[in-house]
């Protein structure tokens, strides 16, 4: 079986890295990517600093600050890793340096006006920006960009993804103040891989809701249809509320062409967040499935891709910055297309002539 590319080249160097913000994220694949990675992290910032000096002394991490003026006092010397609620990103970024290079969470604020302030202000700044889709960096989905890209899926015809999966919500308090959660925190980074892979929709049905037995959030289901025209169909079918054992679980991306098609499991889902094995299986131009071999997982090896590229740009190796805040609008605009689909009511159903039923 061929072999596909499925790391980012690693910078040959790198500047120390500024995390700012301790949650779940930085010490579940933040800090275990850059370990990996040997990236250096110079210091850590939290509002919290009990929890702060807590995360510090577990990852071995140098410097412990005590505030956002003493986080960002190394200036340019650094890089910022923007561990933070969407509400917090525009003021912290605000204290950055000017021409400071910086990975911000996602999602890019909370709505679509956020985050075209959010752009704005890196823009002004002249920030080296970019917003941590890492899911386009996953060993899994470099092989698919790169199997796409061979032409080895011919054109393509069919994208879907599919989760029927049981969620531990209330492992994220912080998601319960929110009034958009599914797609704004988890479907968005399949939204981002789509457009990776296959362009901007030309528009999107979608239908996101609340379940009873997670009653405190305010989405846990999705079902959006994205429209590509009349050759290409793409839908997501998104529940994090099956809570009836493994047998039917279900966290699949499947993308079919007119040459071959991907059959990909994201791991990460089933059993959070535990985990089971990211799974990549290839059928092309008339062949048996068989499985690729990856080498890594979404979390964390994808963490390592997006700090990566930051740091070979800023290096000068790589010319282009991939999940930069000019693309990440562009995943931002298409959230807020879903939501506003969301409000517009379905096509009605014709009137019923009550003669037909006697």
């Amino acid at each position: 079986m061929t072999q596909f590319k499925q790391n980012w080249d690693a910078p040959a160097q790198t500047k120390p890295i500024v995390i700012i913000g301790t949650g779940g994220i930085v010490t579940d694949a933040h800090l275990p990517a850059y370990k990996k990675a040997k990236f250096e992290v110079e210091g850590i910032y939290d509002l919290d600093i009990n929890r702060a000096a807590t995360v510090a002394k577990e990852w071995n991490v140098k410097s412990v600050y005590s505030s956002i003026e003493d986080a960002v006092s190394l200036g340019n010397d650094v890089i910022y890793d923007l561990a933070l609620p969407p509400s917090a990103i525009s003021q912290v970024l605000k204290q950055l340096p000017d021409e400071a290079a910086v990975l911000i969470q996602k999602p890019m604020g909370e709505n679509f006006t956020q985050a075209k302030e959010i752009l704005m202000l890196c823009q002004s700044k002249k920030l080296s920006s970019a917003v941590n889709f890492q899911l386009r960096f996953s060993p899994q989905m470099l092989a698919v960009k790169d199997i796409i890209g061979q032409g080895l899926l011919g054109e393509i015809l069919e994208v879907e993804v599919h989760l029927n999966v049981n969620t531990p919500w209330s492992l994220f308090p912080f998601l319960r103040k929110l009034q958009r959660v599914e797609i704004a925190v988890h479907s968005i980074h399949y939204l981002d891989l789509i457009r990776a892979f296959i362009g901007e929709p030309n528009s999107v049905f979608a239908k996101t809701m609340a379940d009873k037995r997670n009653p405190e959030f305010a989405q846990t289901r999705t079902s959006t249809i994205l429209d590509y025209g009349d050759d290409l169909r793409c839908l997501m079918s998104i529940n994090h509320n099956h809570i009836y054992g493994n047998k039917f679980q279900a966290s699949n991306i499947r993308i079919e062409g007119s040459k071959g098609a991907i059959h990909a499991q994201i791991g990460i889902n089933l059993n959070y967040p535990k985990g089971e094995p990211d799974e990549l299986w290839l059928a092309s131009d008339g062949a048996d499935w068989q499985q690729i071999q990856l080498a890594g997982e979404w979390f964390p090896d994808a963490f390592i891709g997006t700090m990566s590229n930051l740091q070979r740009v800023v290096s000068g190796e790589d010319s282009v910055l991939v999940s930069s805040t000019e693309d990440a609008l562009g995943t931002m605009a298409l959230v807020e297309a879903c939501f506003i689909a969301n409000k517009q009511q379905g096509t009605k159903l014709p009137s019923l002539n009550r003669q037909f039923y006697h």
